[in-house]
């Protein structure tokens, strides 16, 4: 390799290092992008819809997104806070009442069975996991101060984003080489409609979820029912491991009331997830880039063990993202044209020995 090769290479191996360096940041980043991408999409339709200048349509969106997020601050945070501390303080009960019966049905199995190995004191083992778990969880939203920080990084990134997408897009395209910034321009357009039809088919899911889960839990009397439903809600967004998580907290609480009101939390959440999975998703997600359930998985372990919380909160908007470009560019533009040049050339020298 010559000088330049070796200094390359050096220069691609420092870059990696520092983008890696810089993961969290890129995660924020990308977060602001994805958001400036969905209200970019709300302020083209109303500039077609209402016929509306652009400066218009950018602050009726922002004036509407600052709307919503007042009234959600306003009307369903503090008794979201309030009843998920109590949720909190419900949990030792709850592994306490569980530990006891689970001794009781020891103790009444006949003396000639084989005992099985003392699932109460398994119980014993993982509670304080669980309490270890809940706490960084609770802790990772506590940390207040990082949070405002990235919180407001993110709102300033979106709304310079939003003001003027064309300039950035542009700036970004000037780092490819020009003999692909075109493709890639078209490549991008495909990543924004992608996205956008992601996070519009992911908010219907997840309004879907939660509203029959608050209304099932409510007929059931289920204690808490807001922040269950929040909560079922939310972690929709994170497909197969957000709904297995978002049934453990209400079924704890119904355990704490009835054993038959576990078992019909259970059995109503299962019948929201297969409504879900096999009659909403299809319709909603019509136009939304496919994912196989197994790359869906795959890719939330990846992004989750190298990201960490954000990663795998991310992990499917990046996946559509990268699967849009592995499409475009290495299956379409290399993979699709491998040896195309050589075949063609081969067969225009046959016809001319012909």
């Amino acid at each position: 390799m010559k000088f330049g090769h070796w200094l390359s290479l050096i220069a691609i191996i420092i870059s990696l290092y520092i983008l890696w360096e810089i993961r969290q940041l890129l995660l924020l980043i990308f977060v602001a992008i994805v958001f400036s991408t969905a209200l970019n999409t709300l302020a083209r339709l109303l500039q077609n819809r209402f016929r509306l200048n652009r400066h218009l349509a950018i602050f009726i969106t922002i004036s509407l997104t600052v709307l919503f997020i007042v009234l959600f601050i306003w009307l369903v945070v503090p008794p979201f806070i309030a009843e998920f501390q109590k949720l909190i303080e419900l949990i030792p009960e709850v592994f306490l009442r569980v530990r006891t019966g689970l001794r009781n049905i020891e103790n009444q199995l006949p003396l000639w069975l084989p005992q099985p190995p003392s699932l109460a004191d398994f119980i014993k083992q993982l509670q304080p996991l669980v309490l270890q778990s809940v706490t960084n969880f609770v802790d990772f939203f506590s940390n207040s101060f990082r949070t405002v920080l990235q919180i407001l990084f993110v709102s300033v990134l979106t709304l310079m984003l939003l003001a003027n997408p064309l300039e950035y897009r542009k700036g970004a395209l000037r780092l490819i080489p020009a003999f692909y910034r075109r493709r890639a321009d078209r490549i991008l357009s495909d990543c924004e409609i992608a996205l956008g039809n992601w996070l519009a088919g992911v908010s219907i899911n997840c309004l879907f979820i939660g509203s029959l889960s608050g209304i099932g839990l409510w007929i059931l009397q289920v204690d808490l029912v807001l922040v269950h439903a929040l909560m079922a809600g939310l972690l929709n967004f994170i497909p197969n491991i957000g709904p297995t998580m978002s049934v453990v907290f209400p079924l704890m609480v119904s355990l704490l009331d009835a054993p038959w009101k576990a078992l019909a939390v259970l059995i109503w959440y299962g019948i929201i997830q297969q409504i879900e999975s096999y009659w909403l998703t299809p319709i909603v997600m019509a136009k939304q880039v496919s994912l196989l359930p197994a790359i869906t998985l795959i890719a939330q372990l990846f992004f989750a063990s190298t990201f960490g919380l954000l990663g795998l909160v991310l992990a499917l908007p990046l996946t559509v993202v990268v699967q849009v470009w592995l499409q475009q560019l290495y299956f379409k533009d290399i993979m699709d044209n491998w040896g195309e040049s050589e075949s063609s050339e081969a067969i225009a020298s046959s016809r001319q020995i012909s």
